[in-house]
C-alpha cells in the first residue's frame, strides 16, 4: 500500500453501488469496457461487483479481475464465510485483489434488520475479517450505517477489525444522514479514540440523500481520511453517491487548502462520464458540476466580458483540464480510416481491428448523410457497434407515414433468430406507431416507463439519441439507440431494451 500521506486513494464503486441505481444496470461487456476506462482514468481501486449476488455478477467480476493490471480490483462480501469465499474466487486472479466485507453497526440496523446483539455482530465482524485476511492481506471492512451508530461501539468495532487484519476501514454514511461538520468531527473522533487506527487507511463512503455526499467526503479528508469511495457522475442507490469528478477536481483546484493529491488523470474525466452515459442511457443534467453541458458555458454579458479579458475571472479550472475541449475536431465523409482511428485514440478508445472495422463502416454511413462528425457522434457509433450485447432482435427496415391528415402507420421488418418478421403498427403519433409495430412483431408488451430523445450534437443534421426504459419483472431496463432519423433511433432504443431483457432472462435461467 502506498504510504504517501498526501495522497487520497480513489475507490470507484460505479460498477457495484453505481449499478444499483435504477435504470443503470450493465451487461458484462459494458462493465469490462468501463473498467478499462476507469483504469486509464487512474482510479486506485475498482469495486467490480458483488460476486455472491448472481452467477452473472460473479463472472463479470472475475473477467474484470483477470484483465485489470494496474488498479486494485475489489469484490464486495457480507460478513460471512460463504460471501467472502465467493468474492475471493472471483478476484483471486487479479494482479491486486481486495476483499471488501461489511456488516451493520447502528442499533437501528441491529434491532430491525439483523436482529442480533452488539456482541454477536462484533464477533461476526472479527471472524469475517480474519477469514478474509487469511486469503489476502488486502482487506477492507465497512461498518454499515456508521453515521447513526453509537460512537463507543463504532470505535470498538473499528479497533477489533484492524486487530483482525483489516488494512482499510471504511466509514459509510449509508443513508446520507450526515452534515459536513458533524461527519468531519466523527472522523476526527475515531482518530482520537481508536488506538490502532494508524495501522489502516481510513476511508469514507457517502450517499447524497441531502445533497451533501461530496461535502461530507471532503470534510472527512480534512480530518484524516485518505480513501474516498465514489462513482462516475455520482450515480448510485437512491440519490446517488459522491461524484468522483467533483471530489477529484475540488482537491486539485483547492490544493492550497487541502494540500493533497490523487492519481486521477483528470483529462480523462469527461470521456469517462460520456462513456457511462452511453452505456446506461442516463444523462447528466446540464448544470452538473465538472461534466455538465453548461459547466463551462457563460451567457452573462459581465461574465463574457471578463472571460475575453482573462479566463481566470470566471473559470476556476479549464475545460481542457477535465478533457472537455473548447472546440471539437470535425471529421467528415472525406476522412479516412487512419484519421478516425487516431481520433478515437485521442478520445481514449483502444479498439481491436474488428471493432475498428465496424466503427469505421458506420462512420462512413453516417458521413454520407451528416456533414460534420463530432466526438459525440463517434461515441454514439462506438456504443452501437462495440458495446451492444448479443441481439435476439435486429431492426431491418422501418417506414413511417404520419402527418396532420394521415393515420400514423409504421411498417417494419425485424430479424428474429435468423428469420425476417414483418408487421405494421398504428398509433396516435409516429413513435407510438413504431413501438406498436415492434410489440406486434416481438410479441412483447412491457410497460414503457420512459422515452426521451436528445440531439447528440448541434445542427439540424444532428444524430438523435433515443432512450427507452421498460419495466420487466419489477426491474427497469434501459435501451438506447442513435441515428440521424429520430424514429430509427427510437426503434433501435426500444429493440435494444428488448435485447437487454432477453439477456437478463437468459442469465437468470442459467
Amino acid at each position: 500500500m502506498d504510504t504517501d500521506q498526501k495522497k487520497v486513494f480513489i475507490f470507484d464503486t460505479t460498477l457495484r453501488d453505481g449499478e444499483q441505481s435504477p435504470g443503470c444496470s450493465m451487461n458484462p461487456d459494458e462493465k469490462l469496457h468501463l473498467a478499462r476506462q476507469l483504469e486509464r482514468l487512474g482510479v486506485d481501486i475498482i469495486e467490480a461487483g458483488f460476486p455472491v449476488a448472481s452467477e452473472g455478477d460473479f463472472a463479470s467480476v472475475r473477467q474484470i479481475a483477470r484483465e485489470i493490471k494496474v488498479a486494485q480490483v475489489a469484490g464486495l462480501a457480507r460478513a460471512n464465510l460463504k460471501d467472502i469465499d465467493r468474492a475471493w474466487d472471483a478476484i483471486r486472479d487479479a494482479a491486486k485483489p481486495r476483499i471488501h466485507t461489511f456488516i451493520s453497526s447502528s442499533d437501528i440496523h441491529l434491532k430491525y434488520q439483523l436482529r442480533k446483539s452488539r456482541e454477536e455482530v462484533l464477533k461476526e465482524a472479527r471472524q469475517a475479517v480474519a477469514h478474509a485476511s487469511s486469503l489476502t492481506k488486502n482487506v477492507e471492512f465497512s461498518p454499515m450505517d456508521a453515521t447513526r451508530s453509537d460512537r463507543g461501539y463504532l470505535c470498538e468495532m473499528v479497533e477489533a477489525v484492524i486487530d483482525s487484519g483489516a488494512t482499510t476501514v471504511n466509514i459509510p454514511d449509508t443513508v446520507g444522514y450526515a452534515i459536513p461538520d458533524e461527519f468531519g468531527e466523527l472522523i476526527a473522533f475515531l482518530f482520537e479514540h481508536v488506538k490502532n487506527i494508524n495501522q489502516a487507511v481510513i476511508s469514507v463512503h457517502c450517499h447524497n440523500d441531502l445533497g451533501l455526499a461530496v461535502a461530507n467526503s471532503l470534510a472527512a479528508v480534512r480530518n484524516g481520511a485518505r480513501q474516498v469511495e465514489c462513482t462516475i457522475n455520482g450515480i448510485g442507490e437512491r440519490a446517488g453517491n459522491a461524484a468522483m469528478e467533483e471530489l477529484v477536481m475540488a482537491l486539485a483546484t483547492r490544493k492550497d487548502l487541502f494540500g493533497l493529491h490523487t492519481n486521477i488523470n483528470t483529462e480523462n474525466i469527461y470521456q469517462t462520464s460520456r462513456l457511462l452515459t452511453q452505456i446506461t442511457g442516463v444523462r447528466v443534467q446540464p448544470n452538473k458540476a465538472i461534466v455538465g453541458a453548461n459547466a463551462f458555458a457563460h451567457e452573462s454579458g459581465i461574465h463574457q466580458d471578463g472571460l475575453i479579458k482573462d479566463k481566470l475571472t470566471y473559470e476556476i479550472m479549464t475545460p481542457q483540464s477535465v478533457g472537455m475541449p473548447d472546440s471539437h475536431m470535425v471529421l467528415g465523409k472525406h476522412s479516412g480510416r487512419h484519421a478516425v482511428t487516431n481520433h478515437l485514440k485521442q478520445l481514449g478508445y483502444e479498439l481491436s481491428d474488428d471493432e475498428l472495422n465496424r466503427v469505421f463502416s458506420r462512420f462512413k454511413d453516417l458521413a454520407d448523410v451528416k456533414k460534420d462528425i463530432f466526438d459525440e457522434d463517434l461515441e454514439a457509433i462506438l456504443y452501437e457497434e462495440v458495446l451492444r450485447i448479443e441481439e435476439k432482435f435486429t431492426l431491418v427496415y422501418l417506414n413511417v407515414v404520419s402527418g396532420n391528415v394521415a393515420v400514423p402507420t409504421a411498417t417494419m421488418q425485424i430479424e428474429t433468430d435468423g428469420k425476417i418478421m414483418q408487421d405494421a403498427g398504428f398509433g396516435v403519433g409516429p413513435v407510438d406507431a413504431t413501438f406498436d409495430a415492434i410489440r406486434k412483431i416481438t410479441r412483447t408488451n412491457y410497460n414503457l416507463m420512459k422515452y426521451t430523445v436528445n440531439a447528440v450534437t448541434g445542427g439540424t443534421d444532428a444524430q438523435g439519441e433515443a432512450t427507452v426504459q421498460l419495466k420487466h419483472n419489477g426491474r427497469s431496463v434501459v435501451g438506447h439507440g442513435a441515428h440521424p432519423d429520430v424514429l430509427v433511433a427510437s426503434a433501435k432504443a426500444y429493440i435494444n431494451a428488448l435485447n437487454r431483457i432477453e439477456w437478463l432472462n437468459k442469465e437468470n435461467a442459467e
